[in-house]
Formats: C-alpha cells, sequence, structure tokens
C-alpha cells in the first residue's frame, strides 16, 4: 500500500546559503512545489540560510510554513516571525520529536552537521520501526553524491541492510521526488519494530 505524504513534509536543510545558487534555487523551487500540491512545510523554523529561502518561496507561493525552534536559538537562527504557526520549544530533542509528530515524510535538502543530524536520526527511527515515514533526499547539484556513496559502502561491509539503504528516495529534482514520495510502497516490518510503530 503507497503512502501519501500530502499533508505535511518536514525539511531538513542549512541555516546559510551555501557556496553556489543552485542550493537556493532547489530550495526557492521546492517550496514552491509545496505550495502548488497543498503540502504544509514543517522546518526548523529560522529566516536565514536555505531555511529562510525555503519557508519564504512556501508562503510567497500561498502554502502553509511551520517553524519548530529552540528558546536558545530563536536570536541566534533569527526565527522567522511570518510563518503560519511558529513552535518554540525548549531543547533540540523537542524540536526533532514535534518536527516529525506534525510530518507525514520527511526530506533533506543541501546542508552540514545539524541537517545531517536531523536526517539521520528520522532514518535511524525508520530502521528501529519508530516511524514508517517516507525518506527523501534532494541531491542538488550532487552534493550528496559522498554522502550516499559511503551509505552504499556501508551496505557492501554488512553495516547497512540494502532494504534500509533503498527507502531513502533519491532525486535532484523537487517536483519529481514529490512524485516519488508519493508512490513509495510501505516499507517490510523491522526486525525493531513493535506493533505500535507507524
Amino acid at each position: 500500500m503507497p503512502y501519501s505524504p500530502t499533508n505535511s513534509i518536514c525539511v531538513f536543510c542549512a541555516s546559510s546559503i551555501g557556496a553556489r545558487p543552485l542550493y537556493a534555487d532547489a530550495a526557492r523551487r521546492f517550496g514552491e512545489s509545496l505550495a502548488a500540491r497543498g503540502i504544509t512545510l514543517v522546518f526548523g523554523g529560522g529566516c536565514v540560510g536555505l531555511m529562510g529561502v525555503l519557508a519564504d518561496a512556501t508562503l510567497g507561493a500561498g502554502g502553509r510554513a511551520i517553524g519548530v525552534i529552540p528558546r536558545a536559538l530563536v536570536e541566534r537562527e533569527i526565527a522567522h516571525r511570518g510563518l503560519t504557526t511558529l513552535h518554540v520549544v525548549e531543547t533540540m530533542h523537542e524540536r526533532k520529536q514535534l518536527m516529525a509528530d506534525l510530518s507525514d515524510a520527511f526530506v533533506m535538502l543541501p546542508g552540514g552537521f545539524g541537517t545531517w543530524d536531523e536526517f539521520c536520526e528520522v532514518v535511524t527511527w525508520a530502521q528501529l520501526g519508530i516511524h514508517r515515514k517516507p525518506l527523501g533526499l534532494l541531491n542538488a547539484g550532487g552534493y550528496y553524491d559522498p554522502m550516499l556513496a559511503m551509505a552504499d559502502r556501508a551496505v557492501a561491509e554488512g553495516f547497512v541492510s540494502s532494504v534500509q539503504r533503498d527507502r531513502l528516495v533519491v532525486d535532484d529534482d523537487g517536483n519529481r521526488l514529490l512524485d516519488r514520495l508519493a508512490s513509495v510502497p510501505a516499507p517490510p516490518e523491522s526486525k525493531w519494530e513493535s506493533p505500535v510503530a507507524r
């Protein structure tokens, strides 16, 4: 049975703009695509970097954007004040959990350690059966080619199962990625999965 992540998608991305204009272009187009499809954006709540570009594009195209940001980062990441909803939480753990709870799928855009941490955590949660939501990676400009090569090596070396690696839906085009996420089949049950996981 396929997923239909048509309500909300959590997007992890950078609080910086990146070295190449194509990253901001990809974020802008992705935000516009979310709005055009009526999909609510859930993200880290900042108004700077790719986060700001993504949120502004979503809102500018008539979409909804929900931000989740820890109180300690409200000033540092400069919380976006024009969002549909802004949740201010106390810890990074609360931020991650609320973003996950509000979302039907997860997508990673270009970013650094924080972006990777957030995405790898939800990938791990999927592996453990904590959720069964689709996982997408927008590989703008081939930015994530080295990470994908590492994932393939982890499969070859016996540290990641090919089943879990195949759960990552990868595309360099945001619209195509959304199409593919909408038709992702339900994953096989994890060996760690509890009966209440969904």
